[in-house]
């Protein structure tokens, strides 16, 4: 079932169960996914939606930030329950022990020195996409630094 389709399913059950913050969430997730749709003007699929999931937990986590150093807690909290539920339709974020080995396997089989960042990069993102998960870019980024540096 495509990602859209099963929000809007989560939509008429949080809806049914009365659950204001998630049906609140889901229905942002959604207008988020049909702007994406128009602009791209044509059905997005689950690769895409995933891309749009994850700017919108990227954006949640730049206000949690913002509204912590303003001291509102109360939003900051608001904006993490929003992650708890955006985060429950993409795959398993991968830990750091997991983002180590693959950093691993895919830099010991390949010679990129100090100054193949972008390549290395690509190479594992691909092995990381490759193993139906996800990871933070910017912990990827320096896992891949400190290998290549040392």
């Amino acid at each position: 079932m495509p990602l859209i389709d099963q929000i809007q399913k989560d939509i008429v059950a949080a809806m049914k169960a009365r659950e204001e913050q998630r049906l609140s969430t889901l229905r942002m997730v959604k207008t988020a996914l049909k702007n994406k749709e128009i602009e791209k003007m044509a059905p997005l699929d689950d690769k895409e939606s995933q891309q749009v999931l994850s700017t919108l937990i990227k954006q949640r986590k730049d206000s949690i930030e913002q509204f912590q150093k303003g001291n509102r807690p109360e939003l900051a909290a608001k904006e993490a329950r929003e992650i708890v539920v955006i985060e429950s339709y993409l795959p398993k974020n991968l830990g750091e022990e997991d983002l180590k080995k693959i950093v691993d396997e895919v830099l010991a089989g390949a010679s990129f020195g100090p100054r193949d960042m972008g390549p290395a990069m690509k190479a594992v993102q691909a092995k990381i996409a490759e193993n139906g998960a996800r990871a933070d870019g910017k912990q990827v980024s320096e896992l891949v630094k400190a290998k290549l540096a040392g």
